[in-house]
């Protein structure tokens, strides 16, 4: 991706498979989650109401929202009832213990 940016968010034991956390890159609020060992990191503002991502429950791979329980799947960022509305994605890398995440 021309112009990314690569930003460390996390250490990998900072998220525990199962787990989300919100976190900060280049001033943007992500949501970082461990499924299972996989790292997927999305916008961390729900489009509904603004509630926090990063701090919703983690299903699987879907987490669901602490304030209105819109249902967003981590992997796509696709919400779960309507797949049609999304919220960004960002790709994650993990390297030497450490958890980075690419803004563009």
């Amino acid at each position: 991706m021309a112009g990314a940016r690569r930003i460390k968010v996390a250490a990998v034991d900072d998220v525990a498979a199962g787990q989300g956390r919100v976190v900060t890159a280049g001033g943007k609020s992500l949501a970082l989650f461990n499924v299972e060992g996989a790292w997927y990191a999305i916008d961390n503002t729900c489009p509904h109401r603004g509630g926090p991502l990063g701090e919703g429950d983690l299903d699987g791979r879907v987490v669901t929202c602490p304030w209105h329980a819109w249902r967003w799947d981590v992997t796509t960022g696709a919400n779960v009832n309507n797949p049609a509305v999304r919220v960004a994605c960002f790709p994650v890398a993990v390297e030497d213990g450490a958890v980075y995440v690419e803004l563009g």
